[in-house]
């Protein structure tokens, strides 16, 4: 089953999201198949917190994907 969920980067105490689609079987920062993009919430000031490509995550939807609980929050946060 294909997945869209988060893959953590960033340093120690500093975190940075990629949301990626993936297959669920393979691990969180491991092989996917497309970055659709990114969540910072550390982000200060005029820093751009949250980024995504919501086409491309309808286009993953219609096709079977499954969002995880995290990535369907944001996606409420986006469209507001």
């Amino acid at each position: 089953m294909v997945v869209i969920r988060l893959a953590r980067g960033g340093a120690k105490k500093n975190p940075y999201y990629r949301v990626m689609v993936a297959d669920q079987r393979k691990s969180t920062n491991g092989r996917f198949v497309e970055q659709l993009g990114f969540y910072n919430p550390t982000a200060r000031g005029q820093e751009e917190a949250l980024r995504l490509d919501l086409a491309r995550v309808e286009h993953w939807v219609s096709q079977g994907a499954q969002l995880s609980p995290r990535v369907r929050k944001l996606m409420k946060d986006a469209t507001k």
